[in-house]
């Protein structure tokens, strides 16, 4: 019986230590109750800044030995889920792969993540996010008109397109395994995931809604109504009232001329109303605008700095950031009114805890000392 807490207790995940979306999802995962165990390359420190490791163990293998490989195996025996994100072939070149893996364990649910995918011309390439955005349409729609496109941090591939089509794709197949007992291959891929996120704007491109040059549509900036002004104190404010109603209170609230309501959406007007919103709001600082908009229906939000998120009234009512060993952090997402995630805690170390899963898992403790001695635990 798992001592874990939350909706994914006694759920069993091995995830193969990696960089990216893998990480982010196997937190997730762990978050939620499932007990996530990482097969580690090397013991290492604690890092209570590595967030995406909290709530995980660790067993750190050597899986170019015999005996580290053994042990990685029979701990896919015992998993419902793996998740890997190297690139394809890596899983098999170690023995690790789908069909070595199903074969052990027909129920396994096997989740691969990659930026281009298990096949095609680029499979077998390296890329980052930003080179995985680019391929999908939405990295050339993001940014000013004049200069290149601007990327959006690493959230819309690697998280966006890949940590949750990962999550979305083992828990779709968990689902069908409870009907069918079998387990299967996942190929999540985040060239596959943005442009599923993308829907709306395809509409648009098919309705002739959409323009292709950046700054020129409704939600790229092109609208005065919805895009960031900064603000006299070299600050911004993010505003996005796209309802009649709302733009409403937006033009009354700044004083913005009331004329502009009845031709909101004319793109003509666009050009010169974003340069004249923009004198408007530089006229005062950030916060005197918000105690302007405050409690309004304008959509109108501060542009917050790093420092700033866990300390807003909002935020801090919802405890949307926590500080665990005072580093901070998202607390876990979404929520459940009955079975609630564990509160997060400090980060275990790389390798910490080697010992206590190779004993649940019948290795003794003269066996576990002649695996250190030979190199197969690292």
């Amino acid at each position: 019986m798992s001592s874990k807490q939350g909706p994914l207790a006694g759920l069993d995940v091995i995830e193969m230590a990696g960089l990216g979306p893998c990480p982010l999802a196997g937190q997730m995962l762990a978050d939620m109750g499932a007990t996530v165990t990482v097969i580690d390359r090397k013991s290492a420190p604690a890092d209570p800044t590595d967030v995406n490791r909290r709530g995980k163990r660790s067993v750190a293998l050597n899986l170019k030995s015999h005996d580290g490989l053994e042990a990685a195996r029979r701990l896919l025996d015992r998993a419902d889920i793996v998740i890997e994100g190297f690139r394809p072939g890596v899983m098999e070149k170690l023995g690790l792969g789908p069909q070595d893996c199903l074969a052990r364990n027909p129920g396994l649910i096997f989740g691969r993540m990659t930026g281009w995918g298990q096949d095609g011309p680029l499979a077998m390439t390296a890329g980052h996010d930003i080179n995985y955005l680019a391929l999908t349409g939405a990295l050339g729609a993001i940014g000013h008109a004049d200069s290149p496109p601007i990327p959006p941090l690493n959230l819309a591939a690697d998280y966006g397109g890949g940590t949750m089509f990962l999550l979305f794709g083992v828990l779709s197949a968990l689902y069908e395994r409870s009907r069918s007992g079998t387990g299967q291959v996942v190929d999540t891929a985040m060239v596959d995931g943005v442009p599923a996120m993308m829907g709306l704007i395809h509409q648009w491109l098919a309705r002739g809604a959409w323009q292709q040059g950046r700054e020129s549509n409704l939600l790229d900036g092109g609208a005065p109504f919805y895009r960031c002004y900064g603000t006299s104190d070299g600050r911004a404010l993010a505003v996005g009232p796209l309802e009649p109603q709302f733009f409403a209170e937006l033009t009354r609230i700044a004083g913005l001329p009331e004329a502009h309501r009845a031709d909101q959406n004319d793109q003509a007007t666009w050009a010169e109303r974003r340069a004249d919103y923009a004198r408007v709001f530089a006229s005062k600082t950030r916060d005197e605008w918000m105690d302007l908009f405050d409690g309004s229906d304008a959509c109108v939000a501060p542009v917050l700095d790093w420092d700033e998120v866990e300390n807003h009234p909002h935020m801090a009512a919802r405890g949307t950031f926590t500080r665990v060993g005072n580093v901070m952090q998202a607390a876990p997402a979404p929520r459940f009114d009955r079975t609630p995630p564990a509160v997060p805690q400090t980060p275990e170390a790389p390798g910490a805890d080697t010992d206590k899963v190779l004993e649940t898992m019948g290795y003794s403790e003269t066996e576990i000392t002649a695996m250190r001695a030979a190199g197969a635990l690292t």
